[in-house]
């Protein structure tokens, strides 16, 4: 029966017919009648008829088409006339008016005869249900309204003879799990477990889509119930994969995944099983490439998040490797001779989805997750022989997995690289040319994954056989040759580089004129690479190059050539930055005139000499010094139009523009609500690219910049810091706000008005954001860029409302961290022994660990330049410190060990107040585990030795003993331990030096002491540990005089290890020279005992 009268439901038919008319101006008449007679007016009635029409139309056109768009209308958001808050239109209308069209949805649903209308319905059911479980929408009696007859209805569509029925019921339940409560878990169980066990396929799919959801909705202990449903899961994959039923396999698998990224321990009991089945499915080639995919995909899942029960299982990585292999051989089909692939001029063709990347993919991450033990013997079982094979599939295989994995196995491959190096260089004169630049990939890879010890010992061998390959008859074999140099010359030293440069450049010269443009483009950034390592040593080839780039640049526009003008302009550069001002002379001028040339006819809002021309800038701001800064004015402007580009964000409302923004690059969607908020981030990256440009100029220009700088400050770097769409955008702008205020310091001084008033400014803002930054990686960033600005200010920069500010945000931040921890407690005690946090866990740890270090320096340089005056801030923050250093936790203990060092050491004897706080921590930091703990300990003593005075003077002497512990530990100067005892040492001759009155036996302290020399590790702790050897010496203390020899060798340590530098070096070497003429030494013999390296170093100092 219609609630609505027949005069309405005629004008809603007449409605519906105009919404879907084939003539584009009905439609659009008939779209704003919508929006302005029935949304904006009489919602309400909109969606009961809709409603009705779903009900009654007999034409099931019109039925389905009712649903989709009660759907997009119901989710529409209009502001409350209430409360003014944005809400979704179907929350808007009475309560009554909710239940009697939610009524009508359910019997809508339960009647409806066709299916494909029935799923429509049913999307709106679930539009409707997400909002009662994501708003706290209020019934009759004001208590929260939950749509309790959902449910039941659910159930009873679930159990309906129907299969259609049922399989519509769980769709439902996979868009909207947040129905189900707490209470009827049990039901629940029965439902899903009678659904999976479902006799019509479709059903069980839905059935396990919705299970997946439902159960990432739960928290860790209520998954733990469901766990029995496992062996029913699986069971449905294997008659589908039976009956080849490649899609249904596909979907089944999908949710599987799901269900292993967020609970893998679930599937502990059946994973040997399931290990061989999913094999199976992947060797089986008369499924779908996307079903074999999954099933991979599913394994290569319990690598990513349970790597142990990978690794326990006694087929898993032999199994896997073999099918990834195997897969990497499909590549090339139709076209064995590559004469397809030569011809191809879209060299970056995207074959994600094609068998080989998947196994290559997959390669990669189990070697991440596994590592080299378990992943490379299997893997060279099978490779020497792939790499000898007859077809040049299994030798492209063989390579592209020593490049997947070299990074994972980076620890032991770099020990192996000789025999590494055996199998994939002769590739490079391989007769098939996919199988050259499977070499060159390889090569190029491993150049960045064992970086410095492919460049030092290897490059005898790599590049005679690497640049012969650039003169290949395949364009493609030649730039990527080209590219994998870039990949080992950038991370070679100039020395390393110079004697194969005249090759190396020649043959790059003559790719230039390669007919090929993407091999040009090529080699133009491979000549940049090649000019940034060589350094100044480029100079030699500067004449040729120069010139042909610049008749690059100046050269008749042609939108084809775009690109490789964009590659010319940063090869200049680079050129340029290689050679310096003075070896380009003119050609500096002329540079600059080109680029601001080429700026100035940028016409199109995809040229990408745009990007390219922002970094030139930036390198002639570099090369060009205080020179540059005339050019700022035409640099300027089009820099801060990114810069200060705001956020490209739209909410889409409906599936066609969610299509719509999903076809176009450089977009981001997040989903909201049911709905998706579209974020253009190809904006937010040029933003993020302008800031950091903006920041190398404040950086190299200093003063020069500062006329620019209150713009960019209160424009782009101050609400930067608050720029909540893009993280790196965040992180750029806290580190242009130091650099920006140097550069006006430097102009101006920090006494000025100028300055003054853009400090004020300037640190409102950043302690603003330490209270609001979401993201704790960034919050790290955040205390960076407030200890830098404190530190470029200087002394008594903060006030008292400034250091009570800092407090409270670092209390809330602690505060925080502590519930983090907990949790990540509770979930460590839940995992199973031998169980490893998963990737995200760990990932947090360290981003936890990053934020307290940069606290930590936060708090360092608050008390370095306020001393005292921030003591009674710091009090709010004690009980803290006693929780911290009593943790079970090194970090926490060490953060707080850390910031006790600063109050002895930058608040002198008052520090003594708090002694009750200091004292125990510091001892038994001394006695700690950790060695970073212990040298934050050892170094407390020495501080309160040096700087605490008479109030800390018994407690420096009475640690005498225990820093001598630390120094006689096992392993005490391997690398871990180094410090810590350095640390001891320095400490020791801090409490001899100022507190030698308390100290009862000097010389027998003296004499132990010597025995901890020498320093070569800590360069903070060498100079007062020599300077005191220095002072024994001064004095002809007799234990030194008798082991003179030792102690010169000591000094002759610190010098080879650079621990003593400058005045200071000198000073000690005054010192030694007075030892070698007093103690009568020979130094030619005491040196012969050293190393040549420890001998030429010290000859240099001594003369």
């Amino acid at each position: 029966m219609s609630l609505l009268p027949a005069e309405v439901h005629t004008a809603l038919t007449q409605l519906l017919q105009g919404l879907q008319a084939t003539d584009n101006t009905v439609r659009t008449r008939v779209e704003e009648q919508l929006n302005t007679e029935w949304i904006a007016k009489r919602p309400d009635m909109l969606l009961m008829g809709l409603a009705e029409q779903m009900q009654g139309a007999q034409d099931e056109g019109t039925r389905a088409f009712s649903a989709v768009l009660f759907r997009r209308i119901s989710t529409r958001t209009s502001k409350d006339p209430t409360s003014g808050e944005p809400k979704d239109t179907f929350l808007l209308l009475g309560v009554h008016e909710r239940a009697e069209i939610r009524s009508k949805l359910l019997l809508c649903h339960a009647n409806e005869q066709k299916g494909h209308v029935r799923n429509k319905i049913a999307d709106a059911v679930a539009e409707i249900a997400r909002q009662y479980t994501e708003e706290n929408v209020p019934g009759v009696d004001g208590s929260r309204d939950i749509w309790p007859e959902l449910l039941n209805a659910l159930f009873t569509a679930s159990q309906s003879p129907d299969a259609g029925m049922r399989e519509s019921a769980f769709r439902i339940l996979e868009a909207t799990p947040g129905i189900i409560e707490a209470q009827h878990e049990d039901v629940v169980l029965n439902v899903f477990q009678k659904g999976i066990r479902d006799p019509a396929t479709e059903v069980r799919l839905a059935t396990m889509a919705a299970f997946s959801s439902f159960f990432q909705s739960l928290n860790k202990k209520a998954q733990q119930k469901y766990y029995a449903l496992i062996p029913d899961i699986l069971n449905t994959l294997i008659p589908l994969k039976e009956a080849g039923k490649s899609e249904q396999l596909t979907k089944a698998l999908m949710a599987i995944i799901e269900l292993a990224e967020v609970a893998s321990r679930m599937f502990k009991n059946v994973f040997g099983d399931l290990v061989q089945l999913c094999i199976s499915m992947i060797q089986d080639t008369s499924l779908d490439d996307q079903a074999r995919q999954n099933a991979l995909e599913l394994m290569a899942t319990f690598a990513d998040y349970n790597p142990t029960m990978c690794k326990k299982d006694p087929n898993y990585t032999e199994s896997m490797v073999t099918q990834c292999l195997s897969l990497m051989t499909d590549v090339g089909a139709d076209d064995d001779d590559a004469e397809d692939w030569n011809s191809s001029e879209d060299v970056d063709l995207d074959e994600s989805d094609s068998n080989h990347v998947a196994g290559e993919q997959t390669m990669d991450r189990l070697a991440n997750k596994l590592g080299g033990q378990i992943l490379l013997p299997p893997t060279f079982t099978w490779l020497p022989r792939m790499i000898t094979s007859g077809s040049w599939r299994d030798r492209h295989a063989a390579l592209m997995a020593i490049s997947a994995i070299s990074e994972g196995c980076q620890e032991l491959m770099e020990g192996e690289l000789d025999k590494v190096l055996d199998l994939v260089l002769p590739a490079l004169r391989d007769p098939h040319p996919r199988v050259r630049w499977a070499g060159c990939n390889a090569l190029g890879q491993m150049s960045t994954d064992f970086k410095g010890t492919m460049q030092t010992k290897y490059h005898a061998v790599v590049l005679p056989a690497l640049m012969p390959v650039l003169a290949a008859s395949e364009p493609r074999v030649q730039s990527h040759a080209a590219a994998a140099l870039v990949n080992f010359c950038e991370e070679t030293e100039k020395e390393t580089l110079e004697p194969y440069l005249d090759t190396l450049v020649e043959h790059l010269m003559s790719l230039l004129q390669n007919e090929k443009r993407f091999v040009q483009e090529q080699a133009l950034s491979t000549i940049a690479t090649v000019a940034d390592s060589a350094e100044s040593t480029f100079g030699k080839w500067y004449g040729n190059l120069m010139p042909l780039l610049f008749s690059v640049l100046q050269g008749p526009y042609d939108r084809d050539l775009r690109l490789l003008r964009a590659k010319a302009m940063e090869c200049a550069t680079l050129i340029a930055l290689a050679v310096g001002k003075e070896r380009m002379g003119q050609d500096a001028t002329q540079l600059v005139n080109i680029l601001g040339h080429v700026q100035a006819n940028i016409v199109d809002d995809d040229d990408p000499q745009e990007s390219y021309l922002l970094h030139c800038w930036g390198r002639m701001c570099r090369v060009l010094g205080q020179d540059f800064v005339p050019c700022l004015s035409a640099v300027m402007p089009p820099l801060m139009k990114l810069a200060q580009a705001k956020a490209d964000v739209q909410l889409l409302a409906d599936d066609e523009n969610v299509a719509q923004i999903e076809q176009e690059e450089g977009w981001e969607l997040v989903p909201l609500k049911g709905k998706f908020i579209g974020i253009k981030t190809s904006t937010l990256d040029d933003k993020f690219m302008a800031i950091e440009l903006l920041t190398v100029y404040a950086q190299n220009l200093e003063g020069g910049f500062a006329p620019y700088v209150t713009e960019v400050m209160n424009t782009v770097a101050l609400p930067g810091l608050s720029f909540f769409f893009h993280d790196p955008a965040r992180v750029a702008s806290a580190k242009a706000v130091p650099q920006l205020l140097a550069s006006i310091k430097q102009a101006h001084g920090r006494n000025t008005p100028q300055y003054s008033e853009l400090w004020k400014g300037t640190m409102e803002k950043v302690l603003e954001v330490l209270e609001t930054e979401p993201a704790i990686e960034t919050l790290a960033e955040m205390y960076q860029c407030f200890y830098e600005s404190v530190e470029v200010t200087g002394p008594d920069c903060l006030s008292n409302e400034h250091m009570s500010i800092f407090i409270t945000s670092a209390e809330s931040v602690l505060k925080d961290f502590q519930v983090r921890v907990q949790k990540r407690l509770e979930e460590a005690n839940e995992r199973e022994d031998g169980d490893e946090p998963d990737e995200e866990t760990q990932f947090a740890i360290e981003d936890d660990q990053t934020l307290l270090s940069d606290m930590n320096k936060a708090f360092h340089t608050i008390f370095k330049h306020q001393g005292q005056s921030f003591l009674p801030h710091w009090e709010r923050l004690l009980n803290y410190y006693d929780l911290f250093v009593a943790n079970q936790d090194d970090t926490q203990r060490q953060w707080a060990l850390c910031i006790l060092d600063d109050v002895l050491e930058f608040c002198g004897p008052a520090s003594w107040n708090y002694h009750t706080h200091i004292v125990e921590p510091l001892i038994a930091g001394m006695r700690d585990n950790a060695p970073a703990n212990r040298q934050a300990a050892c170094y407390g003593v020495g501080v309160a030795a040096h700087k605490g005075g008479e109030a800390w003077a018994d407690f420096a002497n009475g640690s005498l003993p225990i820093l001598f512990e630390v120094i006689q530990r096992p392993n005490a100067r391997s690398d871990d331990d180094a410090f810590a005892t350095e640390n001891a040492c320095a400490s020791i001759a801090k409490i001899l030096h100022f507190n030698h009155a308390k100290v009862a036996n000097v010389q027998e302290v003296v004499a132990h002491w010597i025995e901890t020399l020498p320093v070569v590790n800590d360069e903070e702790a060498a100079p007062y540990a020599y300077s005191f050897l220095a002072e024994l010496i001064d004095r002809q203390n007799p234990t030194v005089m008798a082991q003179a020899g030792r102690c010169f060798t000591f000094v002759a340590q610190a010098l080879e290890a650079e621990t003593l530098q400058g005045n200071m070096a000198q000073r000690i070497v005054g010192a030694a020279r007075k030892l070698v003429q007093t103690a009568g030494l020979d130094a030619n013999q005491l040196l012969a005992g050293l190393p040549p390296e420890t001998q030429q170093t010290v000859r240099a100092f001594f003369g």
